[in-house]
């Protein structure tokens, strides 16, 4: 199987913003709509994405939620099964990642309690 990588601090920004356009540059939205939802366009994607977290100068929660979890949201399905994280130099971003992701997707499935 042929990967997509997306190098956020290099293909995106090396200090994403925060969650909203309006909240100023490289925010998760930004990230969301111009680089992960053209993946998906045609469906789910027969590749692999890598995204790659290192180098990146810190990873608001806010972005990470509007990104992934507002991509779950706006596909309204699990898609982190497309994904494969790389983060040797914050490892435990992988997994707020995937709870945003799962989070999003119990909220998309009707479970409205998304604490987690």
């Amino acid at each position: 199987m042929s990967k997509t990588i997306i190098d956020i601090a290099n293909d995106f920004s090396p200090t994403p913003g925060l969650r909203n356009r309006d909240s100023g540059p490289f925010s998760g939205e930004q990230f969301r709509e111009e680089r992960l939802e053209p993946l998906f366009k045609d469906g789910d994607p027969q590749e692999k994405i890598v995204i790659n977290f290192d180098g990146g100068y810190g990873y608001a929660g806010s972005f990470l939620e509007e990104a992934f979890g507002g991509l779950v949201r706006t596909l309204k399905r699990n898609v982190v099964d497309s994904f494969e994280f790389i983060s040797t130099e914050e490892p435990l971003l992988i997994e707020r990642v995937k709870k945003y992701m799962d989070s999003a997707y119990r909220y998309v499935q009707g479970n409205k309690n998304i604490s987690g």
